[in-house]
């Protein structure tokens, strides 16, 4: 009762609102002896709440006499505030026994609301605010993070630069970039997580002259969500602390540790990181510390963006409240300070495991062509470096180091919290599709560069027939094949035999259909023979019945049955056989059937609607399960209009107030029907929107494969809706849990009726105690999607939103292509077999045309093959610092249990050690042997480790 009369007296002096005296909304002015009083006040009455009241009886007094004086006088005057400190003094010991370590720091979003030259400006302004600052005020210390924004005071402004650096030796600036960005933590890869620390400690380190070490907080105040392995990331990397403000209202100061066991130490901002320095901040101090068990308060302030950073006014009031006597301790400091104390009482603060996840859930959805551009870039840069090295080793290729840290800083930039998740405007969406199109120049070529100086040393001297004189089919496709993202199919060959490299990106060996290209072709079609590299006989299927033309040449798509082994390359060839005379018979109808739509190979037998188009049965031929519920369709379309009402739509999915499917008056068309291939092929228009879908099924395939190209015209509106086109199937069993890739491992999820992320797919996991044995499950998997729904023993992912802030028409103009599919898997099947699957899905093989020359390497080679361990190959790459022939091979361990990752590599390596993800060696207890060309190391559940492999 006592207390609750303190706390009323206060709120009314204050004019705030009740229990929220502490929100820094003074209605009334106090003037500056009020404000001074009464802050000082509120800071007592919280500090006596946590020593038993033992302050509560002057408090009572001081306000008596404020009120008194306030009836008297009208105002708080200065004679009142100091007499009121005088009977305050009892107090004193208590509150100078608390420090608030004020640690300065301007919040600068990368091309969030505006393009990039006006983000230039707002760095170099800032921060030229910043160092006059510290040219009048002495004592002042200020904290920048991101790597970019130096890289911008390098770039553009020189000589900044050079002050920048001289308080940095000082200690007077703070830099706190150990990423390159405030990166969004759930929909990049956990490789780019990886090259986020890597490249930003080797920039930094050598621009600003600092130990790289020193860089060992990551400092995301405003990311949307930290997923689970991100601790894990952080340790590999020798970052310790972690700082946020969103996606846990969970402890303030805690140990937060990944399934692995590594850990940082994590402070989640319970106020806010973006402010002015306000008098009422004493308000939190107590409470605070109560929970961290320090008595120092970490106070983060200036106000970012366009708002400048701190100011000098800032800086004023906190000189001026350092003089106040019933209040804390203030003084200037750096993240480092705080962290260090923070360090000291580790052991004691609470453990938090588990991603600290979710907020901001259409940020997995909002602008498309960004996260396409993501998810392209993150796979073709692991392919070009991995082929890169490959080249190296094998030929004496040149690696491209700064060609390819130059591709990454693209993507690790378009990974900016406000960029990726799609939470900007339409300059940040044209911004980050420049960069994509600079990385891809610099991958795709890299890439097809590697994949030529590989296939220059194969012996193909066996191979092809005599020149023909006045051939047209040598050096065409030039530039075919870049709008898929693939390497260009430019034609090198010529004549009636034709040789085709084909390249595996994976791990393990892959079989497969793969498409080629088949250019100028004047030779007679039905008489083709496809061979391997033995020279026997493949299966192959035309895709094209007739020629298409491109640029004053033709071609035709083969499908051709290939197997290719892991991280190598095989060959084959195209050529003309001998024609045998037979018999023509006219191919005319004598009898008409009932028309079935169904794709069959001999795995699945899928049944399509025939006027709807959508699935009604899926069958596992190898059990005779049917996967889905036959009373739901499946395959299903929607067209979503989502309740706008929460506002901030790109942020935010809002309600569904409707879920209509768009399978109406469908086009219904028969595809392929071919050895390899069987396909199905439908037009849908709804709204004012139409969609082509092509349904494919290939030989021996788990994958139920959807191409989609969308011309979107739908728009959001403000009070009415936000559009959403949504891809649904409902499972044939009871799905208690659904497991989706994250970076660098996998995370399992109760059912949720919301989008949750995924880096590539959605898993329903088969209740376990099902009866019937090992019943296959379904793996939703896409090629550039991330926000996916496993609920209600269905799987859905949202394809495309109309999101109408703070960019209007986000989708609008964009011809959209989505490749996605439904893969059976079996219910036993690891998670190293899911992450397996999905990145064969979006890592198809790379197919390159080829002469006929001599050569030292033979038709068919792995580079290296992943022979045991539950890890997943995260990349193969040639260390930063140049020395010799020196690979870095990166895994991480994906099913929970301490593995042997045994690699069979291209020859025998001379030595091998563990690095850190700064490439630096290691010394631990962990196995690690060289056996001629066998490699074994030793992988702890749930972590990643990288090794360097030495060649001769």
């Amino acid at each position: 009762m006592h207390m609750r009369t303190i706390d009323s007296r206060l709120r009314q002096l204050l004019g705030a609102a009740p229990n929220s005296y502490w929100d820094e909304k003074i209605k009334s002015k106090p003037g500056p002896y009020g404000e001074r009083i009464l802050s000082q006040l509120v800071f007592a009455s919280e500090l006596s709440k946590g020593n038993a009241h033992a302050f509560d009886e002057a408090i009572t007094a001081t306000l008596d006499y404020v009120e008194r004086q306030i009836a008297e006088e009208g105002v708080i005057a200065k004679r009142t505030a100091l007499q009121a400190e005088q009977l305050l003094t009892a107090v004193a010991p208590a509150a100078k026994s608390y420090d608030i370590l004020c640690v300065a720091h301007a919040h600068i979003d990368m091309n969030w609301m505006w393009p990039w030259d006006e983000t230039v400006s707002v760095t170099l302004d800032t921060f030229r605010t910043m160092l006059t600052l510290m040219e009048e005020y002495p004592s002042f210390v200020f904290s920048q993070s991101q790597a970019s924004v130096y890289r911008i005071v390098q770039q553009y402004d020189p000589l900044m630069l050079e002050e920048i650096k001289r308080r940095v030796r000082e200690g007077r600036w703070e830099v706190t970039a150990s990423h390159w960005v405030e990166a969004d933590k759930n929909m990049p890869n956990g490789e780019s997580l990886t090259r986020q620390i890597l490249y930003t400690k080797r920039y930094l380190s050598q621009l600003l002259g600092i130990d790289p070490a020193s860089l060992n907080l990551d400092f995301e105040p405003d990311t949307f969500g930290h997923s689970v392995f991100v601790p894990e990331i952080l340790t590999n990397a020798g970052v310790r602390y972690y700082y946020h403000c969103r996606g846990s209202d969970g402890p303030i100061a805690y140990r937060w540790v990944a399934p692995s066991g590594n850990s940082v130490v994590c402070y989640r901002e319970p106020t806010w990181y973006n402010d002015p320095i306000q008098p009422i901040l004493g308000s939190y101090v107590p409470q605070i510390c109560r929970q961290t068990g320090l008595k120092t308060h970490l106070h983060v302030y200036g106000v970012g963006d366009h708002g400048g950073g701190p100011t000098r006014r800032d800086l004023e009031r906190l000189h001026a409240m350092n003089d106040w006597p019933i209040f804390p301790n203030i003084r200037f400091g750096r993240f480092a300070d705080y962290y260090k104390q923070l360090e000291s009482v580790s052991g004691t603060l609470p453990v938090v495991k588990g991603e600290q996840n979710c907020v901001f859930t259409g940020c997995y959805t909002s602008q498309s062509r960004i996260k396409t551009a993501n998810r392209i870039g993150e796979a073709t840069l692991q392919e070009a470096e991995l082929f890169s090295a490959a080249a190296g080793a094998l030929a004496g290729a040149a690696y491209p180091r700064a060609a390819y840290e130059e591709a990454w800083r693209n993507v690790l930039f378009n990974q900016f919290h406000d960029i990726l998740p799609g939470s900007g405007v339409i300059e940040t969406r044209e911004h980050a599709l420049g960069l994509f199109q600079h990385t891809m120049a610099i991958a795709n070529t890299n890439r097809k560069l590697a994949l030529e100086r590989i296939a220059a040393g194969i012996d193909t001297s066996d191979l092809g027939g005599p020149d023909e004189a006045g051939t047209v089919s040598e050096g065409a496709g030039v530039g075919y094949g870049t709008q898929a993202f693939q390497i260009t199919q430019v034609e090198r060959g010529q004549g009636s035999t034709r040789i085709v490299h084909l390249f595996n990106p994976s791990a393990q060996n892959r079989e497969e259909p793969v498409e080629i290209v088949l250019w100028d072709w004047n030779y007679a079609i039905r008489t083709l023979i496809v061979k391997d590299s033995d020279g026997n006989e493949t299966a192959y299927q035309m895709l094209d019945k007739g020629f298409h033309t491109y640029w004053g040449h033709h071609y035709m798509r083969l499908l051709i049955e290939a197997k290719v082994p892991a991280c190598g390359y095989s060959t084959y060839t195209v050529s003309l056989g001998e024609e045998e005379f037979e018999p023509f018979f006219p191919t005319d109808p004598r009898v008409d059937r009932e028309e079935r739509f169904v794709l069959e190979n001999e795995l699945l037998q899928v049944t399509f609607h025939p006027v709807f188009a959508t699935v009604i049965s899926m069958i596992d031929k190898t059990t005779g399960t049917e996967l889905i519920d036959t009373a739901r369709p499946a395959g299903l379309f929607r067209l979503i209009q989502e309740d706008p009402g929460k506002g901030m739509t790109a942020w935010w999915v809002g309600r569904y107030m409707s879920a209509a499917s768009v399978h109406d008056q469908v086009k219904l068309v028969k595809g392929q029907r071919g050895p390899l291939r069987q396909s199905l092929n439908y037009e849908l228009r709804f709204g004012n929107s139409a969609m082509k879908v092509a349904v494919s099924l290939d030989r021996n395939s788990p994958y139920l494969k959807y191409r989609i190209e969308c011309d979107w015209q739908e728009i959001g509106k403000k009070g009415k809706s936000i559009p959403q086109l949504n891809f649904h199937w409902p499972l044939g069993y009871t799905s208690p849990s659904y497991t989706y890739d994250v970076p660098f491992g996998t995370v399992e999820r109760e059912p949720l009726g919301m989008d949750v992320p995924g880096n590539s797919y959605a898993f329903g996991k088969r209740e376990e105690k099902e009866e019937g044995g090992n019943k296959p499950s379904i793996m939703l998997v896409t090629n550039n999607k991330y926000g996916f729904r496993g609920t209600d023993d269905s799987l859905a992912v949202s394809l495309i939103r109309s999101s109408f802030d703070p960019d209007p028409y986000p989708e609008l103009g964009n011809h959209h292509k989505i490749e996605m599919a439904v893969c059976v898997i079996g219910s036993h099947s690891t998670n190293r077999e899911l992450t397996e699957a999905a990145y064969r899905f979006n890592h198809p093989l790379n197919v390159l045309s080829g002469t006929t020359h001599p050569g030292t390497r033979t038709k068919d080679a792995s580079f290296l093959r992943l022979i045991e361990g539950s890890v997943a190959l995260s990349a193969v790459k040639m260390p930063e610092n140049p020395e010799g022939k020196r690979w870095i091979v990166r895994v991480y361990e994906t099913d929970g249990q301490a593995a042997i990752a045994k690699l069979q590599l291209f020859k025998p390596a001379t030595d091998a050690w563990y690095v850190d993800s700064n490439e630096i060696r290691l010394q631990t207890g962990l196995f690690i042997r060289v056996d001629g060309e066998y490699v074994c190391f030793e992988v702890p559940a749930y972590s990643a480790a990288a090794v360097c492999i030495v060649f001769e």
